[in-house]
């Protein structure tokens, strides 16, 4: 069996190379869907009988793990040194530095390394992440998937 969890958050984010506005600061509502398997829990009178994972419980890990960190921060390559130093001029900012360019693409595949162990077997019903996909736009996103 299989379940979906979606959550939102903003933050903004550039892409310094590329050839159209991405290259510029700008920000998104991105959404983000946590697809988890695993067999339905059948011990009786347990509060998420039926279930393969209460929703409640994959929206708090996320939110732990992941959406609290990214929520109204600015999303920032290490290699976009002007952009980090300037980021660094300002008190208090919510700044996150990652390794890659902050492409769907990227932050899809990071979502999907900072949760999967988060949800790993926590039931004892053969429980795991099978995708995350990132939205950037309602109409743009990146699915990272179990190989």
């Amino acid at each position: 069996m299989q379940i979906t969890r979606r959550l939102e958050f903003d933050a903004g984010h550039r892409i310094p190379n590329h050839n159209s506005q991405c290259k510029h600061l700008h920000g998104h509502r991105y959404a983000i869907e946590i697809t988890l398997s695993g067999d339905m829990i059948s011990i009786e009178g347990q509060s998420d009988q039926g279930m393969v994972m209460d929703f409640s419980d994959v929206k708090r890990i996320a939110k732990q793990k992941l959406v609290d960190a990214w929520d109204h921060a600015f999303l920032v390559y290490r290699g976009d040194q002007v952009v980090c130093d300037f980021l660094a001029t300002l008190p208090e900012h919510k700044t996150v530095i990652l390794d890659v360019i902050p492409t769907a693409e990227n932050l899809a595949q990071i979502a999907f390394t900072l949760l999967d162990p988060a949800y790993l077997d926590i039931y004892a019903n053969h429980l795991r992440l099978e995708r995350v996909r990132l939205y950037e736009t309602p109409n743009n996103w990146a699915d990272c998937v179990r190989a």
